[in-house]
């Protein structure tokens, strides 16, 4: 007989082992959004040459945070495994980047007290995710298949990216066509074309939304898993 002493294996999960995947779309999101905004000053060769490397590293930051997020994702909706490993080395990275780029910002530009209370809040949450996946917290009871069968990576990425694009103009389009209607319908001033900035604002946030919205899809569509088959 067994002794009631005995404890279970591992802790069941609290719920809160979902908190990192939320928080792996608000870094992605983030993300678009600083490649969106910074992505007409591609090739605008005027930039001083600390502001050149700041703004071409973001970008280049960016990318990869977007891509290996779309990555993670999949993981994520597939239940695997092999999720707490891969999200904590994404995070480790990020947490670098973090540091890295704020020590940057503060030896070449000026000390910002908003700028470094954001990243100490973004290395915060992202410590308090790690620690939500450690091993035996119940992150292993939601993350747990094994996965047998499972498209490669490359089409992973080939969906995300495919769904990014065309998430992205359908959400531009629609975010322009809500904006103008908005707009018309308040009967906006359209005085130094205000009522265009705006269907435009609307238009960038529908793209924002729209990108994130279909690489997620994509990702989950390529890596959903159909029912078992009867033996």
């Amino acid at each position: 007989m067994a002794s009631i002493d005995q404890q279970p294996v591992g802790r069941p999960d609290s719920g809160l082992s979902f908190i990192p995947m939320a928080w792996l779309v608000i870094v992605m999101g983030l993300a678009a959004y600083g490649l969106i905004a910074n992505w007409r000053l591609i090739g605008d060769f005027s930039l001083p040459e600390n502001a050149f490397f700041l703004i071409y590293g973001g970008l280049t930051g960016g990318v990869i945070t977007i891509l290996w997020g779309l990555y993670l994702l999949g993981l994520a909706f597939n239940r695997s495994a092999r999720f707490p490993r891969h999200y904590t080395i994404w995070q480790v990275a990020i947490i670098v980047w973090l540091v890295v780029r704020q020590a940057y910002v503060f030896y070449s530009f000026a000390f910002s007290a908003e700028a470094l209370g954001f990243t100490v809040a973004e290395i915060a949450i992202g410590l308090l995710c790690i620690y939500l996946l450690r091993n035996g917290a119940g992150a292993d009871t939601i993350y747990a298949n094994p996965e047998t069968e499972r498209p490669p990576v490359f089409v992973s990425i080939l969906a995300a990216l495919l769904g990014i694009i065309l998430g992205g103009a359908i959400g531009a389009c629609a975010g322009f066509f809500a904006g103008s209607l908005i707009a018309d319908l308040t009967h906006m001033s359209c005085f130094e074309g205000a009522c265009g900035f705006f269907a435009a604002f609307v238009g960038l946030g529908g793209l924002i939304v729209g990108a994130i919205a279909g690489g997620i899809f994509a990702v989950w569509r390529v890596n959903r898993r159909g029912p078992a088959r009867a033996r």
